[in-house]
């Protein structure tokens, strides 16, 4: 099992800027690959970026290319989004989980950071 911590959310103008962390523990050498997904109130939770562990590979949704930026170190077992010109329809409570290899999360989720995009 792999232990996941979110931290970096917060509440910002419309054409600002945050840094998500997500730092990972426990049984990291299973992991694939890495991703953030969000959930707004009364919506699913949808899928946001994913980096493959070696950091060769990413993959973004639609509505975030160009904006965010997903990263990761290693060393320190940490996967960050940087998230700049932010929308209100960015706000949503923000998670990262691991990925298998069909980059599907397989079990270990983050308890989530809000992130609120003000107008």
């Amino acid at each position: 099992q792999v232990q996941l911590v979110e931290s970096g959310g917060g509440l910002v103008q419309a054409g600002g800027s945050l840094r998500l962390s997500c730092t990972a523990s426990g049984r990291t050498f299973s992991t694939y690959a890495m991703g953030w997904f969000r959930q707004a109130p009364g919506k699913e939770r949808d899928f946001v970026a994913a980096i493959s562990w070696s950091g060769t590979r990413t993959v973004y949704a639609d509505s975030v290319k160009g904006r965010f930026t997903i990263s990761g170190d290693n060393a320190k077992n940490t996967v960050f989004l940087q998230m700049n010109s932010l929308k209100p329809e960015d706000t949503a409570v923000y998670y990262c989980a691991t990925l298998n290899t069909a980059w599907v999360p397989n079990g270990s989720w983050g308890q989530g950071t809000q992130v609120t995009v003000s107008s």
